[in-house]
């Protein structure tokens, strides 16, 4: 019996806690949905910095193309990993117990000048895999046209819901494009 062997992750997903993962596991889901193999691990900023530098700095050797860090409160890792790699870094600013993951966005949001984080809203772990899935998309033609097939089915989803809200509105003052 043979079997094919798992294609090699293309994005890492990390995080500085695995309390993180109930908000960063929709980017995985995301990357599911385009079939996109990914890697998964904790990686803190402050718990273990050797071992962050190591997988910011090895990450493109390694295959991987771009880095989806989450963090919360100080929220450094997005911002580290960003100053040790090539790669394209999606920073996720994780909501803690207080300021709603406020704190967290801004940390990941303000980076000095060269050191970019392409940063999402607070818990937008999903925007973060679609990102991911788009700068993937820019080199693989199949899957720039799963994309564009995913955001004609956003669009529909949307035309749909308008029309069944004209519907619900009729006979009331028309509103909307459906005037």
């Amino acid at each position: 019996m043979t079997t094919t062997p798992a294609a090699a992750p293309v994005v890492g997903i990390v995080m500085g806690s695995d309390s993180d993962w109930p908000v960063m596991e929709a980017a995985a889901k995301a990357l599911d949905e385009f079939s996109i193999p990914y890697e998964v691990d904790v990686v803190s900023a402050h718990r273990m910095p050797r071992e962050m530098i190591t997988y910011g700095e090895d990450a493109d050797a390694r295959g991987l193309k771009v880095i989806i860090a989450g963090a919360g409160g100080a929220a450094h890792l997005p911002g580290m990993l960003a100053s040790v790699t090539p790669l394209p870094v999606i920073g996720v600013p994780v909501p803690l117990k207080y300021l709603d993951g406020m704190d967290s966005l801004l940390s990941i949001v303000q980076m000095p000048a060269g050191v970019p984080v392409a940063t999402v809203s607070v818990a937008g772990a999903r925007n973060a895999g679609l990102l991911a899935a788009r700068i993937l998309a820019t080199h693989d033609s199949d899957l720039l046209s799963r994309m564009r097939e995913f955001q004609q089915e956003l669009n529909d989803q949307a035309t749909e819901k308008g029309k069944r809200l004209r519907a619900k509105a009729q006979g009331a003052d028309a509103f909307g494009f459906g005037k």
